[in-house]
């Protein structure tokens, strides 16, 4: 479990620890909201709560995004080891709010060392309700909530020393009833000083003095008391106060003598004797209105225990309710009448059932149920009272004293359970429903979630038969993903397998593999998921279902509160509360902050819905919005992650999007957001009819370039590019055939298929000039020069750089000067012009530094760092790759950190550092295959064989060596002729990436 080890603390400074180590929880709001949650025990608490709490009447405008942030914060620290895409275990979103499953808390240890006490006292066993109580209080490190702020913190501060001073008074009086009166004095003259308006410390230290011998002292602080009472709150002394007076003045004999404690039914007679001698002569009868158990329940292992827990869980604080929510056909039901039949021991007085119906139009009356439930119980028809609050009164009176388990199923909301619940302990209760019950007093909400895969199998085997499914355990697998693990949709394909002898699992695959029947064939007798999908959409409000409608049509996995917003062009506030609505409904959910998503088969069901309800040009318009948002947020990451470049302000954008604090945070946007925006632009590659329409998803492309260097997504960029250059040259689009072009040369040439990319590149310079274009102008003649250099055409490439410079010095853009210079650094070298490639590398970085390119500075070290190497100048080329390998790590473009790694590997070749080498190489390698990148691979492999061999170790050399040519003989490099040289012995040649 994720909260094992976790262990907090609040009766002293805020505090956690996890096995021991103590966390840093940040900040003393994050603080605040964490000792908040905590002191809420698992309860739900809303944004809105929280804000008030924590700022109270001083709110900043954006509290509520800091609120948000601090909650990641924590959920970073409590979990360090969850993926972001997966579900947080311990803060978990609830509703609206937050809750917390909190691990150890020194308060839940204090309090239940204090009713262990009082156990102890009422059983006559001082001396060890003495010790716990002294125990209890050994938790307490100082001022409670200690570094906590706010309006919240500054109560439960005054109520926790509060009752950290009763427990003390109690300590005393346990002390003082076993003679312990000489010990306490010096402890009750101090507990005085800090609280002298306090009497009952003060009875304390008379009654120990008065014992001690000392009448005099005893009297004395009486007259303080009422000195101090009546000066600072202008009343006298309390009864049991002034009667103590009294006692000592009287020399009463009884203060001498410590009370000796009895067992509570000693002192207040036997247990239950009252209800035994008021109770009816008529047995109550048990009622047993469970319906049938699931003789194929599956899986569920570990909630089914946290259920018995919870419900087994009796305390004299309350009723225990377990509130299972989820999205229809989930299997809440079935659960819950699984848990209610296993605890079955937990309640022997038996169990009430209602179907509350609270999703259909039919939806059961608290009256009804009330009506129902006390029928069950005994009371005859004509004496039920007629009002909700008398029925419900009668009802909480019969299951006092009872161990009734009650089971509350289908709840529309809070109101239609509230007056269900029991009021006395013994009793517990389940509740399920579509909606998160949130606001359910002392609930324990459980969001039940889809199947695990084995799981879904195991019950798939259940109901089709072990024999059919055991010889097609593959195709089942792809059965039970197809119905996206929901419990309803797995029973009713199995179901429909097991009346049908002839069919195989094989042949349920390709009729779900249809995305526009899969619904379809998701029924069965009178199950059907669409139908219980279409019992929660029927309970929207008109802006929920079309958010409900609209959100399903981007094919991305999820989707940002900022691109919800542009799909429903509605301000984000609004739309951030319309999602949670849905994530409350069941209909959407939240897997991390600020993200959302639908199950499969709601998606599905959502898009159906759509397409009987919206115009096509309303979906059009959301697609286009979508497209433009995405692009408006690219346009910016382009623009911080190149500065300089004049591509961005070259697009076509129409609308607005994010705004990023720099370059890093822009290139993870898109690293993080990839899947949605390649997943877009292919909905736009599908749909779009006309160059205009198009051309938003081109420029999208070019606009993710910065991703393309982070070597995440190579083959998403292939497959979209391919898309988008198919859909614009069947509509004869140059524009987007230009675009899509230009970006799949950059993707062959990642690919080292260097022919491919520069037939792509000398498309697109013809492109640009017979349409007159200039957004990829220099850009596509500085990558015509590239490639030529990559193909050791050092003349050529050199003519390419100087079209490059004329154009950027012509458009004012320093920035594409700098890139040419440094990148022509290197065709100098390959013609044997070193001090012409120093000039050229240094004056590259130098425009660079002037600009303030963090992008372009590193990448002006880098080829500096390569020339300086070759002439060798070492440590100087060790300082500037260290220089931008810290830069490209930090931007996450790991194209580059490969490549620099491998420079760094050559380097420490040359000063015979082998070491260092072989340690650079290896991380060159690893990220290569990371990010399958083969031609790094191989430039990994070749440094690292030439590390490995200057260290002795021949045979691992020689097979690295081996590995490298096979990949560029493969990928028809010329390092490969390099490395049949360095093979065949001459191992002076040091293979390069021109």
């Amino acid at each position: 479990m994720a909260g094992e080890g976790l262990r907090f603390a609040v009766l002293g400074p805020v505090r956690a620890w996890r096995d021991g180590d103590e966390l840093d929880l940040g900040t003393p709001l994050q603080r605040s909201i964490l000792a908040m949650l905590l002191l809420r025990e698992g309860r739900a608490i809303t944004p809105g709560e929280m804000i008030d709490a924590v700022w109270g009447e001083e709110a900043p405008p954006r509290a509520l995004g800091a609120l948000r942030t601090y909650v990641s914060r924590l959920r970073t620290v409590l979990e360090p080891d969850r993926s972001p895409r997966s579900r947080p275990e311990l803060l978990t979103s609830v509703g609206k709010g937050y809750a917390l499953r909190t691990g150890s808390l020194d308060l839940t240890l204090f309090e239940r060392g204090m009713q262990e006490a009082e156990a102890l006292r009422r059983a006559g066993r001082t001396d060890e309700a003495a010790e716990s109580v002294r125990a209890a209080l050994a938790l307490w490190e100082g001022e409670p909530l200690a570094g906590a702020v706010g309006p919240y913190a500054e109560h439960q501060r005054d109520r926790l020393a509060e009752r950290h001073i009763t427990a003390i008074e109690e300590l005393m009086d346990l002390d003082l009833a076993l003679g312990r009166h000489a010990a306490v004095v010096s402890e009750l003259i101090a507990l005085t000083a800090d609280h002298p308006l306090r009497e009952r410390l003060r009875a304390q230290l008379m009654l120990a003095y008065y014992r001690c011998g000392r009448q005099g002292d005893a009297l004395a602080v009486f007259t303080d008391t009422r000195d101090a009472l009546v000066e600072e709150l202008g009343i006298e002394p309390g009864p049991e106060l002034t009667a103590l007076h009294h006692k000592i003045l009287a020399a009463d004999p009884s203060l001498m003598t410590p009370p000796s404690p009895s067992p509570a039914s000693t002192a207040d007679g036997p247990a239950g004797a009252d209800v035994v001698e008021g109770a009816d002569e008529h047995e109550l009868p048990r009622p047993a209105q469970l319906p049938a158990a699931v003789s194929d329940f599956t899986g569920r292992r570990p909630i089914v225990a946290r259920l018995r827990t919870l419900l087994s869980a009796q305390t004299a604080e309350g009723v225990p309710v377990a509130a299972i929510c989820g999205i229809g056909g989930v299997g809440k039901t079935a659960l819950a009448v699984h848990v209610a039949h296993a605890c079955d021991d937990l309640f022997p007085d038996g169990q009430l059932y209602a179907d509350l119906r609270g999703f259909t139009d039919e939806a059961t009356a608290p009256e009804s149920t009330l009506g129902a439930f006390l029928r069950a119980l005994g009371i005859p028809p004509d004496v039920i009272p007629e009002g909700l609050q008398e029925r419900a009164a009668l009802y909480r009176s019969l299951l006092a004293d009872r161990r009734i388990l009650v089971l509350l199923d289908n709840a529309h909301d809070t109101r239609q359970v509230s007056q269900l619940l029991p009021g006395s302990p013994g009793c517990a209760a389940i509740v399920t429903s579509r909606v998160k019950l949130a606001d359910l007093p002392s609930a324990k909400l459980i969001d039940l979630d889809v199947m695990e895969p084995d799981e879904a199998l195991s019950l798939f085997t259940a109901v089709a038969g072990p024999e059919r499914v055991a010889a097609e355990r593959g195709a089942a697998m792809d059965v039970v993903a197809a119905c996206g693990f929901l419990p309803l949709a797995v029973r009713i394909v199995a179901a429909r397998l097991a009346a049908r002898p002839s069919w195989t699992v094989a042949s349920l695959v390709p009729r779900l593999a249809d995305e526009q029947r899969r619904l379809d064939e998701l029924r069965v007798g009178d199950l059907a998921v669409e139908a219980t999908f279409a019992l929660g959409y029927g309970q929207l409000d008109p802006a929920q279902a079309r958010a409900f409608r609209l959100l399903s049509l981007p094919n991305g996995p999820d989707i940002s509160v900022g691109a919800a917003a542009a799909v429903l062009s509605a301000p984000t506030l609004e739309t951030e509360d319309l999602l949670e609505s849905l994530v409350d409904a069941s209909l959407l959910e939240a897997p991390a902050p600020g993200r959302y998503r639908f199950h499969d088969l709601l998606k599905l069901f959502a898009r159906r819905v759509l397409d009987k309800t919206e115009r096509p040009q309303a979906r059009t318009l959301a697609l286009r919005r979508l497209l433009g948002f995405y692009l408006a947020s690219a346009q910016a990451a382009h623009r911080l992650a190149y500065e300089g470049s004049m591509i961005a302000d070259n697009l076509v954008v129409v609308g607005s999007g994010r705004a990023f604090a720099s370059a890093d945070d822009a290139v993870a946007w898109l690293v993080s957001e990839g899947d949605c925006l390649f997943a877009v632009i292919g909905q736009a590659a599908e749909s779009c009819r006309t160059g205009e329409q198009l051309l938003p998803a081109a420029d999208l492309l070019v606009a993710m370039e910065p991703l393309l260097e982070s070597g995440t997504h190579a083959r998403e960029f292939d497959l979209a590019t391919r898309a988008v250059l198919a859909t614009a040259r069947t509509i004869g689009d140059p524009a987007g055939e230009l675009r899509s072009r230009y970006v799949l040369g950059r993707v062959l040439f990642g690919a080292n298929r260097l022919a491919e990319a520069e037939e792509q590149f000398r498309l697109v310079l013809d492109l640009s000039t017979a349409g007159d274009e200039r957004v990829v102008m220099g850009e596509v003649l500085n990558a015509l020069a590239v490639v030529s250099g990559r193909r050791r055409r050092h003349h050529e490439a050199l003519g390419w750089f100087a079209s490059a410079t004329a154009f950027y010095r012509e458009n004012g853009v320093a920035a594409g000067e700098a890139l040419v210079l440094s990148y022509s650094a290197r065709d100098h070298l390959g013609l044997g012009n070193p001090e012409d490639a120093i000039a050229a590398a240094e004056q590259g970085l130098a425009i660079f530094t002037e600009i303030g390119s963090g992008a372009g500075t590193a990448r002006a070290r880098y080829h500096l760092g390569i020339v300086l190497s070759r002439v060798g100048r070492l440590n100087e080329a060790v300082h500037h790759h260290a220089e931008c390998l810290a830069f490209f790590r930090a931007s996450r473009q790991r194209v580059w950190e490969q490549r620099v790694c491998v420079r760094l590997a050559e380097t420490f070749i040359a000063a015979q550092r082998f070491s260092d080498a072989v340690r650079h190489a290896e991380q060159a390698l690893a990220v290569s295959r990371e990010i399958g990148h083969p031609y790094g691979e191989g430039l990994s492999l070749t440094v690292l064989g030439r590390a490995l061999h200057g260290l002795g170790g021949t045979a691992r050399s020689v097979d690295c060596l081996r590995q490298a040519f096979d990949i560029f003989t493969r990928l028809g490099a010329p390092e490969a002729g390099d490395l049949k040289a360095l093979l065949d012995g001459v191992d002076s040649v040091a293979v390069v990436e021109p």
